[in-house]
């Protein structure tokens, strides 16, 4: 069986599909390409995570933003981003010295916590505090486990379909690359990451182009339900890494 960039047909064959899955359900309602790529990627190979993911995160943004560029929230984007760069930096120095398991375990019952208060009808409004401080968070779990998605995504829950994935998208596009700085700051990103990077690539092409059609499906009521169920099986699938 041949080798790929240090991996076999069969290991470029897995990850591929776990992008495409990923980047289906990402392209469908906002966020997503980590929670189910991740997973997969660390048991074909961990080099995969988490520069690899989040340079190929960065291209799927791009796109779904100019897809989705209509419906952004630029205000929303704006202050979210002001929580993201100083959570960016809080998740770099993180990575230096604290265990990463520990660090999952806490985003893991967060996040389901989060989505606890939401079946109770707790509404937060997405206020100027309430952005930022969803967006500290999101970059402190997005440097440091690649899963930045499930803090915004359900402080905006709310919005519409298209409205929320192009602000999503916004704002992951920025913050997915602060990241990957912050990742090649600290000699977590070069050259190896870059060329795993390119393997994953088609398979982001691929489920973007999925997921336009999986979208306009979502968008008749669905999204809110999709929402939730991501953002519970992020929470944990970071509790069970931890018992595991």
């Amino acid at each position: 069986m041949g080798w790929i960039g240090g991996l076999s047909s069969l290991e470029v064959a897995v990850a591929s599909a776990g992008v495409f899955l990923g980047a289906v359900v990402q392209g469908s309602i906002g966020f997503g390409l980590s929670l189910v790529a991740v997973p997969v990627l660390i048991l074909v190979e961990p080099r995969l995570v988490p520069g690899p993911i989040l340079c190929v995160a960065i291209v799927l943004t791009l796109l779904l933003s100019h897809r989705e560029r209509d419906s952004i929230d630029f205000f929303g984007v704006g202050w979210a981003l002001a929580g993201r760069l100083p959570g960016t930096a809080v998740g770099a120095v993180a990575l230096l010295v604290m265990p990463r398991d520990r660090l999952s375990l806490l985003f893991g019952i967060l996040v389901l916590l989060a989505v606890l208060m939401s079946s109770f009808r707790l509404r937060l409004q997405p206020t100027a505090w309430s952005l930022s401080a969803a967006g500290l968070l999101s970059g402190f779990m997005g440097t440091t486990a690649a899963i930045g998605g499930p803090p915004i995504a359900l402080l905006l829950q709310r919005l519409p379909g298209d409205r929320l994935r192009g602000t999503l998208s916004g704002f992951f596009l920025v913050g997915a690359s602060v990241s990957l700085l912050a990742l090649t700051v600290i000699g977590r990103f070069g050259g190896e990451e870059l060329r795993l990077a390119v393997l994953l690539l088609p398979g982001i092409l691929l489920g973007f182009w999925v997921s336009a059609h999986t979208a306009r499906f979502l968008d008749r009521g669905y999204t809110r339900a999709a929402v939730l169920a991501a953002a519970t099986a992020a929470g944990l699938i970071a509790v069970l890494k931890h018992v595991w």
